[in-house]
């Protein structure tokens, strides 16, 4: 985290050094730039007056040049030197150390010289310093040279003043930003420690662990679907593990019985024959059991694993009549009336054995349960886009708690009950996956007048079945 942290302050104070640079650099460069076009048009300008006090002369001497000069007015300006065309200095205005009768060879000197005005301006030890020449000319002949210089402290006063008020600035945004940065990096920081830590937490099997990110920024977020996501973990790793734990449960039952009944066969002496087929019999039922359980639950994995046959249409009127033939005979033996029927055109896309399971699991479900002289109703109809079945018994019902707990894996409202009558406990979840698997939906309900009702849909889709 402390890397994390660490990156995000860096970029936070790289990205804050730039803007604090740039603020330090471009406006010391306007103001001096400004300050450079000002000095030279002020110094050019008042070139220009001293060369044009002296173009009237036909040639420059230290006496007329003097008496041409005396009538300028000087306005600021440090220094001025006048050369003749050989750049010896004429006039100087320096009272300590004139210049005058020497050669002056300053570049700016040597460029009026040549016939070309001159301008440098820098800025250094607190102070503009700025130079100008012209060329002074006598019927297109150049005569002389007139120079300027200028030392100014002012505005470089105001320069250095400015650059101090933004150091100042600069300090202060840079303190602030540096705060606000670690602070900013914790939080940020500290709301992904705390989602680390709940995945963590997680991983180690901790499913009820939540991750608490206050905030509604995009971690928060993060946060929230991460606690979404536990959730569904936590269900699901319930219910994985009431899963083993019935699924071991139910195996074990049937494996004791044989266990019993083998062991019984041998440690009996003199056993008859009569008993021995009892034995035997009655291990072969718990042996189709045991193959019953373990064929809804390889049914289960794979409905689980999501493979499944390509679907086709599928009418499901010729599959009802097919499971009514063969349920007819159950019913009949345990003296309970089974009727149906059907309207519409009833096809869907699935698979003909996945409709066959779900009818067959409802209806002999309703006929276990409905009991002697009970009354099984199946229904098959169109309702819109939605083809129905509904199977609806006589029996006792369903309690009202456990009507949203009858599709889970191994239920049973009545345990003995559903022994007895050899359930699995896995026919509705086997129905209820096989129908959602192809967009559809299964409900149950008690009957107003007594009995419960079971509601498969599917999509309807019309055309050719095959």
């Amino acid at each position: 985290m402390s890397s994390l942290q660490l990156k995000f302050g860096l970029s936070y104070i790289l990205v804050i050094a730039a803007v604090l640079l740039l603020l330090n650099t471009y406006p010391l460069l306007v103001s001096e730039d400004l300050v450079f076009r000002s000095k030279a048009s002020t110094l050019q300008s008042s070139v220009s007056v001293m060369v044009y006090s002296l173009s009237g002369l036909d040639r420059l001497t230290e006496e007329n040049v003097s008496a041409a000069m005396a009538v300028v007015e000087e306005t600021g300006i440090s220094r001025i030197l006048v050369t003749d065309n050989a750049g010896k200095v004429l006039y100087d205005t320096r009272e300590t150390g004139s210049a005058v009768g020497e050669y002056a060879l300053y570049s700016e000197i040597v460029q009026a010289l040549l016939g070309n005005d001159a301008f440098t301006c820098s800025y250094q030890g607190g102070a503009f310093r700025s130079r100008a020449s012209s060329p002074v000319l006598y019927q297109n002949q150049i005569i002389g040279a007139v120079y300027a210089y200028e030392y100014d402290t002012e505005q470089a006063a105001l320069l250095q003043g400015l650059q101090e008020n933004l150091l100042r600035l600069s300090a202060v945004i840079a303190v602030m930003v540096l705060v606000l940065s670690m602070v900013l990096s914790r939080a940020l920081t500290r709301k992904i420690g705390r989602l680390l830590t709940a995945i963590r937490q997680v991983r180690e099997g901790a499913y009820s662990h939540r991750a608490e990110i206050p905030g509604r920024d995009e971690i928060a977020q993060i946060g929230q679907e991460f606690n979404s996501l536990t959730d569904r973990l936590q269900k699901t790793e319930n219910a994985r593990r009431r899963f083993v734990s019935d699924a071991s449960h139910e195996l074990k039952t049937p494996l004791a019985a044989i266990r019993l009944l083998t062991d019984s066969i041998l440690q009996t002496e003199d056993i008859d024959a009569a008993t021995t087929r009892e034995f035997v019999a009655d291990i072969g039922q718990e042996a189709e059991r045991l193959s019953r359980i373990t064929e809804d639950l390889l049914r289960l994995t794979r409905l689980d694993s999501g493979v499944l046959d390509p679907p086709v249409r599928v009418d499901v009127l010729p599959v009802l009549e097919q499971v009514m033939r063969m349920m007819t005979l159950v019913a009949q033996e345990r003296k309970a009336e089974l009727t149906y029927d059907a309207a519409g055109e009833c096809t869907v896309l699935a698979t003909r054995d996945e409709i066959h399971q779900v009818i067959y699991n409802l209806t002999d479900n309703a006929v276990k349960y409905s009991g002697n002289g009970g009354i099984v109703q199946v229904s098959l109809c169109r309702e819109g886009d939605w083809v129905v079945l509904k199977v609806a018994d006589n029996g006792p019902g369903i309690p009202e708690e456990d009507i949203n707990r009858v599709f889970e894996r191994f239920y049973r409202v009545d345990k003995a009950r559903s022994r007895s009558a050899g359930g699995t406990g896995l026919g509705l979840s086997i129905v209820s996956d096989t129908v959602k698997k192809r967009g559809g939906s299964v409900e149950a309900a008690n009957r107003p007048g007594g009995g419960a009702v079971f509601t498969a849909r599917w999509p309807w889709k019309g055309g050719e079945a095959l």
